[in-house]
């Protein structure tokens, strides 16, 4: 099975677009972790043919707040329908376990010890000051947080979020996970 972990950063904010549509967002750059070749990948709109390739050999997308926010907007840029692929959005996942969602930076420091390097806000501001490197560095961060919480749920069946100043261990059902189906995508791309 090929499991991707993906992050995407964008050019632009919901405020400035006047809608809480991701799709009417512009990608500055997204970073990929692909457990098949353990290695990090950065892509933007100059090198998107070569993540269409990937994406269109991929079992399984794992993310936070993907399915909401990063598959929809990645979907934009396709020209075929990202949705094909299986999903695994971590978020998606702790809400059915809590009842509520939960921000990334509180499951990590509760469950991994550790923060996020930054923020969303931040990345657009280093998008307009040309602060690529910033935003990479940021969004890979974020890729190997969400990568070890997803691991540490695999082997703990459960994860930690923070609560004020109380630390909070909850169930996870993992079961699944990595059962997903085969990935049915139509390939759209003269390859």
């Amino acid at each position: 099975m090929r499991k991707l972990v993906f992050d995407i950063e964008t050019k632009n904010s919901f405020q400035e677009v006047g809608k809480n549509d991701p799709t009417a967002l512009d990608i500055s750059l997204l970073v990929v972790y692909d457990y098949t070749t353990n290695a990090y990948t950065t892509y933007d709109e100059g090198n998107f043919r070569d993540l269409w390739k990937l994406l269109e050999d991929t079992d399984l997308l794992i993310g936070y707040n993907s399915d909401y926010f990063d598959v929809p907007l990645l979907n934009k840029y396709y020209p075929g329908d990202l949705t094909t692929i299986s999903s695994l959005d971590l978020l998606k996942e702790i809400r059915e376990s809590l009842g509520r969602s939960v921000r990334l930076d509180a499951v990590a420091e509760a469950t991994l010890g550790e923060n996020k390097s930054g923020n969303g806000l931040e990345a657009i501001e280093w998008w307009r000051n040309g602060e690529i490197k910033k935003i990479e560095k940021y969004c890979r961060d974020d890729v190997r947080i969400t990568k070890d919480i997803y691991e540490y749920a695999l082997e703990h069946k459960s994860l930690k979020c923070k609560e004020l100043l109380d630390v909070r261990e909850f169930p996870v059902d993992t079961s699944a996970w990595d059962a997903q189906e085969k990935n049915t995508m139509n390939y759209t791309l003269g390859i």
